[in-house]
C-alpha cells in the first residue's frame, strides 16, 4: 500500500520559517519525481516545487528564493524548507509522487501564516 504522510505544518508569524516533511512508503522512492502542492481556501491547487529523481528542482515564481525542496532517498522523505513566510503562503500543503502512469498524493498539512 502506497502512503505519503506529510508533517510539519503549523501556525507561524510572517517572516518565520517552517520545514515540511513527506514520508513515503510502498514505493521505490528514489525513482519517483516528488512535488509539493498547495491549496488555499477558495483557490485552485497550485504547484509549489518539484524535485526529480535526479534531484533537479523547480519552483513557482512566488516562492523562488524563499523555499527549498530536497529529498533524502535513504529516508524515503522529501522536504520543503520555507523561509520568510508570508500570509499568502497560507494553505494546505500536499506532497505528490509521480512516475510513468503512477501518481500518488498525501493528505496534506496545514500551514497558516498570520500575526
Amino acid at each position: 500500500q502506497v502512503r505519503l504522510v506529510e508533517s510539519g505544518g503549523a501556525l507561524v508569524q510572517p517572516g518565520e520559517s517552517l520545514t515540511l516533511s513527506c514520508a513515503a512508503s510502498g514505493i521505490f522512492f528514489s525513482i519517483y519525481d516528488m512535488g509539493w502542492y498547495r491549496q488555499a481556501p477558495g483557490k485552485e491547487r497550485e504547484l509549489v516545487a518539484t524535485i526529480t529523481s535526479a534531484s533537479n528542482t523547480k519552483y513557482v515564481d512566488a516562492v523562488k528564493g524563499r523555499f527549498t525542496i530536497s529529498r533524502d532517498n535513504a529516508k524515503n522523505t522529501v522536504y520543503l524548507q520555507m523561509n520568510n513566510l508570508k500570509p499568502e503562503d497560507t494553505a494546505v500543503y500536499c506532497c505528490n509522487a509521480k512516475q510513468w502512469s503512477f501518481d500518488f498524493w498525501g493528505q496534506g498539512t496545514q500551514v497558516t501564516v498570520s500575526s
